[in-house]
């Protein structure tokens, strides 16, 4: 079932942006892998984790068109029908698609299940980093957005996510830590923000020409 729902679910992202293309749905089941292995808990359903990583994102390349304006609730549907396809049972059905709706950063929705906060976990983690470094300016230069505007300081940005991609780590992404859910979710944010913060110290550095 899972190679299965896998082919199915990389037809969804033929000409997604590196910022949400496939390879970032593997990073992310290497996470969640990661954070299974290091959970204290042996409950884990670990197929659901795996069947909901690799769905979470399939409604994104419609999101950026414009075609929808959520991708977690599209996708927590599309997840539904692709499932009920491939012969999932009704709970499997139900708890994957769970996970798939409450994944995203900016929604309401908060995990309930322990299987939705490793995939959530491990989504935001791919987000920091140095790989989430490289994957906000990738989407940033995509949207047409700023590197950096000094006429739009990060204190007077009212923008959710931010107006410029150096706005974005700081509004966005060094916030993600917090939103762990996870103990070693946690462990691992603090470690990638870590290198977050350091590498917009030299940011800050270079723009006044010391360093």
């Amino acid at each position: 079932m899972l190679e299965a729902v896998r082919t199915r679910a990389r037809s969804y992202f033929q000409a997604a942006p590196p910022a949400h293309d496939w390879h970032h749905v593997r990073r992310v089941e290497t996470l969640a892998e990661t954070l299974i292995d290091r959970h204290p808990s042996d409950e884990i359903d670990e197929r659901v984790v795996r069947l909901a990583v690799s769905l979470h994102d399939i409604g994104r390349e419609r999101e950026d068109a414009g075609e929808i304006d959520d991708h977690a609730a599209w996708g927590a549907r599309e997840s539904r029908r692709i499932l009920e396809d491939v012969g999932a049972d009704p709970a499997t059905i139900d708890t994957v698609a769970h996970c798939v709706r409450a994944h995203r950063y900016s929604n309401a929705v908060e995990p309930e299940t322990l299987e939705a906060e490793i995939v959530s976990d491990a989504d935001n983690l791919d987000a920091l980093g140095a790989v989430g470094i490289a994957r906000t300016f990738s989407y940033g230069g995509a949207l047409g957005q700023e590197i950096h505007d000094p006429a739009v300081p990060v204190a007077d940005d009212e923008t959710a996510s931010g107006a410029t991609q150096y706005n974005h780590l700081h509004k966005k992404i060094l916030e993600l830590p917090e939103r762990m859910y996870t103990d070693v979710g946690r462990e691992l944010a603090e470690r990638r923000a870590a290198f977050v913060r350091e590498y917009v110290a030299q940011f800050d550095a270079e723009l006044t020409g010391e360093r």
